[in-house]
């Protein structure tokens, strides 16, 4: 600490050189003192304004809340929302399980009741996935040459580890089941699907880990090298070109994306598959999420619309739930809805790139203003 001394000593200096800048004038009652001599400081800085609190809005007033069938919402809200951690929402999750079963109208009344909506600022993009439907050998044969492999043991993951091309180069003595290579690669993409044996045996294929290295989408290489047309590039059209292209040239094409992901198998059960909250998906009411930016559990009120791709439905506006993840799945405003098992699914999922707005349900007992 400087001793008193030393602080009036530097006043003293201070106000010398301050005698010394600039001479005294008398001052004259009635008039100004005068503009000082030299350089003028600058102002202060001044501070940067407070951002206005963000608008909460009624659930009434969400684009499009009127035409969704939210008894269907309810039930798949009820069905994942122990998920959940956040106690407000855990109390909403219990009122809601102990309600007896409710029309659309009574079930919309619930949900204005319950929370209110608080918007996402900015927009983003609304795509969508599913759980495929594909058929599968014991052993390679035919088209059937791309071998699904299981964990390694040693599981080498990051930029080091093996990339795709180099993992498909290495034997296969351990595979699970043998695909069309085509089919692999959207397995791969979606995470987890359904095969079926010559058999008729029925096995899901369950994600189990991946190489760690980044996902690379190859719709915007393939349209800008003009195998797809702009306006076309859904997942529809571009497994056909794979398919229809089988052999050097659409390996050549899959291997733009180097994050190679690895698989189980496990009795079909007929159930929708479980994503990262470790409940089955709900079709339709499911969002996979960029857990960094959101937790699971979260209701949420989505408005997509403006597709890019060709067929696509105009618009989706309904209550999801967070309850799932991705690894091309960044971003506060970034979801990808899943639509349900199978070809249909897959069908419309492929063709699903809007402009997103989010809006996340708060209970109204969280809010405190």
């Amino acid at each position: 600490m400087r001793s008193v001394r030393g602080a009036l000593g530097a006043i003293s200096l201070a106000l010398m050189a301050a005698a010394c800048a600039a001479p005294r004038y008398p001052q004259v009652p009635g008039y100004p003192p005068p503009a000082p001599t030299g350089p003028v400081p600058p102002p202060p800085p001044q501070a940067e304004p407070a951002p206005p609190p963000r608008r909460l809005i009624e659930p009434a007033e969400l684009p499009g809340w009127q035409a969704d069938d939210h008894a269907e919402a309810l039930a798949a809200f009820r069905a994942t929302c122990h998920v959940a951690k956040d106690p407000p929402m855990a109390r909403a999750c219990r009122e809601a399980r102990a309600l007896p079963a409710l029309s659309r109208d009574e079930a919309r009344r619930f949900f204005e009741a319950r929370f209110i909506a608080a918007p996402a600022d900015g927009e983003g993009v609304l795509t969508a996935y599913f759980a495929p439907e594909y058929e599968a050998r014991r052993e390679p044969g035919g088209a059937f040459t791309a071998p699904v492999r299981p964990r390694p043991a040693e599981l080498a993951m990051g930029p080091t580890a093996p990339t795709r091309t180099e993992i498909e180069a290495a034997p296969a003595d351990d595979a699970i089941a043998w695909m069309r290579p085509e089919d692999l690669f959207f397995l791969q993409i979606q995470g987890s699907g359904v095969l079926t044996f010559e058999d008729g045996t029925r096995m899901k294929a369950l994600y189990a880990a991946n190489n760690g290295h980044p996902f690379v989408a190859i719709a915007n290489p393939m349209r800008d090298r003009g195998l797809l047309a702009r306006d076309n590039t859904s997942g529809e059209a571009i497994r056909s070109w794979l398919a229809d292209n089988r052999g050097p040239a659409a390996d050549e094409v899959m291997r733009i994306n180097p994050r190679y992901a690895y698989f189980r198998l496990a009795p079909d059960d007929g159930r929708q598959p479980v994503g990262a909250a470790n409940v089955p998906l709900p079709a339709g009411r499911a969002i996979a999420v960029d857990l960094s930016e959101h937790t699971v559990g979260e209701l949420h009120w989505i408005a997509a619309e403006a597709p890019v791709l060709r067929g696509a439905f105009p618009a989706y506006r309904r209550l999801v739930t967070a309850l799932d993840t991705g690894g091309a799945i960044k971003g506060p405003v970034r979801a990808d809805l899943y639509l349900g098992l199978g070809p249909v699914a897959g069908a419309e999922a492929g063709r699903v790139r809007h402009t997103l707005r989010m809006y996340r349900l708060i209970p109204r007992e969280a809010f405190s203003p």
